[in-house]
């Protein structure tokens, strides 16, 4: 240990000679070091004069020691069975390789003899320890041995590469019966239960949205979409595709033995303390079932308005919009771009004793108190359409209805809205103008549609910038110009780190358009006016298009110019 106190004076000491801190800070920080026992580096790191790396990149190179970066770093999973998971917690360190007898070892602090020995102990062969941070450890721990005993995706497939568990190819059509079965007791077998539950933990982990597994020849690949964007992931052998493919269908309670036709099922998980749901999709391809698997976080479905990432114009707009108490309001919007957030946020906001609220979903996500929520059900004869009509005969004040998919539920809704109540329901529309014409496409007259229509909502999710690895950066003329900012004017990026990804992104907001209809938009709207004239009409002067608003977060740092690019179209 005597060891140990000559090492924590020395960072004080570098740290002044470097200049990272003052004489101040270092005395004020030893008094608190004397005062707690707590080793000198830590308390600069929570002081946050310091950061964690910078304090053991320090001590690396003062003390000879290797450094490695665990969120860069792919660990042998094969060392992993000599060090338990309990033992990683208690000592704070993650084994990396296995040479010969020797074991490297990321430890915190390397120097202290007692806790090498004691893994020494553990582990039964030589310990080379090297630095590591103490985040970092802790999250290789968590990825490796998981943070509720099971095994990471990429070490669970590891496991399982090494088990046999599917039958061989059906020789004859007598066989089909015992291969369906076959395949049931595989589907069951350990190996394929740890591995699929372990990739559902790993993408909830990770903020993942959908889990795809796609076959091809002679592999099977998988791949993660996180922030809106695909990411390939470790997949396991080809040869354990059906029984992966099997369990699943068995937790959504789906037909195994049907592979030719497409499938979709439901599961209903707890992961990590939160209620999850699955949706479950199969589709038939000529190397096998293409699986998809969407997650829907409960947690992460109720947010405030001020949550969602409207601008103080709009969102009070907007609070107005759905407080009128008739027409109908539209959220529009590509498949994930955040509509079902907007609509259960709404809902939320206006929910009152004094009002009678009743949904009509595809499916029920999040469960609202004091709200009526149904799901519809095709095979029962529940459609959208039906269960509309239904509902008007509940005494609803406000309804929402998942999607406007047909004529005849647009006519239900209209009547709905003309009858004194409030309807929201979505179009998969680019804009908020086109969503007129989508309704025009569906033969609804032009005067039920202006008589009847509140307003409508565009909406994209563009990624955030990374925190952690953001920088300022001086953009081309070209840029400047095109979004009339000064001329020394910065903007922001990420460069890329662990925490990212490496892709400079990070969690994901809303950009909004919102259409009001006043009396010149309607009489386009009676007129048939093109998309293209409507839009020109409401977003002139009042309104700001998803362009527009996209470029004012540009300016403020939260996303990129690239970003908003990808997502929304210049008019």
């Amino acid at each position: 240990m005597e060891k140990a106190d000559k090492r924590r004076v020395l960072i004080g000491e570098i740290l002044l000679k470097q200049g990272k801190i003052n004489s101040k800070q270092l005395d004020e920080v030893l008094q608190e070091q004397r005062a707690t026992g707590k080793p000198l580096g830590d308390i600069l790191v929570q002081s946050k004069i310091v950061s964690e790396e910078e304090v053991v990149l320090l001590l690396s190179e003062q003390l000879k020691i290797p450094y490695v970066d665990l969120n860069s770093y792919s660990i042998d999973a094969g060392v992993l069975s000599f060090m338990p998971e309990a033992a990683a917690r208690k000592f704070e360190a993650m084994p990396l390789f296995k040479i010969g007898d020797t074991i490297t070892v990321a430890m915190v602090d390397p120097l202290d003899i007692s806790i090498a020995d004691q893994i020494t102990q553990v582990i039964k062969c030589t310990v080379e320890p090297v630095f590591a941070t103490p985040s970092s450890i802790k999250a290789a721990i968590d990825k490796y041995y998981g943070v509720t005993g099971i095994k990471s995706f990429d070490y669970a497939a590891q496991q399982i590469a090494t088990a046999e568990l599917l039958p061989q190819a059906v020789q004859s059509e007598k066989e089909k019966k015992a291969q369906i079965y076959q395949m049931a007791q595989a589907a069951q077998e350990t190996p394929v239960v740890k591995l699929v539950n372990s990739f559902i933990e790993d993408a909830v982990v990770n903020g993942v949205s959908d889990i795809h597994l796609e076959p091809a020849d002679n592999v099977l690949f998988a791949r993660y979409r996180i922030d809106g964007v695909l990411y390939d992931v470790t997949a396991p052998p080809k040869k354990f595709q059906d029984a992966i493919i099997s369990r699943v269908k068995i937790m959504a309670n789906m037909d195994i033995a049907e592979k030719r036709l497409p499938q979709e099922g439901r599961i209903q998980m707890r992961v990590k303390n939160k209620d999850i749901d699955l949706r479950v999709s199969t589709f038939p391809t000529i190397y096998g079932e293409n699986l998809v698997i969407r997650i829907l976080d409960r947690s992460n479905i109720l947010l405030g308005l001020k949550d969602l990432g409207l601008d103080s114009d709009t969102l009070t707009r907007f609070e107005s919009l759905i407080r009128r108490p008739y027409g109908i309001i539209l959220v529009t919007g590509p498949t994930g771009s955040g509509k079902t957030t907007t609509l259960y946020s709404a809902l939320n906001t206006i929910n009152s004793t004094d009002k009678n609220i009743i949904t009509l979903e595809d499916p029920v996500e999040y469960k609202i108190e004091r709200i009526r929520q149904s799901q519809i059900d095709v095979k029962t004869g529940l459609t959208f359409s039906r269960g509309l009509r239904s509902i008007l005969r509940q005494d609803p004040d406000v309804i929402m209805v998942g999607e406007i998919r047909d004529l005849e539920t647009a006519e239900i809704a209209i009547h709905a809205a003309l009858t004194g109540h409030l309807v929201f329901s979505t179009l998969h529309t680019n804009d908020a103008a086109g969503a007129v014409g989508r309704l025009i496409d569906m033969n609804i007259e032009s005067f039920l549609i202006s008589s009847s229509l509140a307003g409508i909502v565009a909406q994209r999710l563009v990624r955030c910038i990374c925190n952690d690895c953001k920088e300022s950066y001086r953009p081309q003329e070209r840029i400047v110009k095109e979004l009339g900012l000064e001329r020394e004017s910065l903007l922001y990026r990420g460069k890329g780190c662990s925490k990212c990804r490496n892709t400079g992104y990070k969690g994901r907001t809303g950009i909004f358009e919102l259409l009001l209809l006043d009396n010149s938009v309607k009489e386009l709207i009676i007129a048939k006016a093109s998309s293209d004239k409507i839009r020109k009409a409401a977003f002139s002067a009042k309104s700001a298009t998803l362009y527009e608003q996209g470029i004012v977060k540009v300016k403020a740092g939260v996303t990129t110019i690239e970003e908003v690019m990808r997502l929304t179209i210049e008019e």
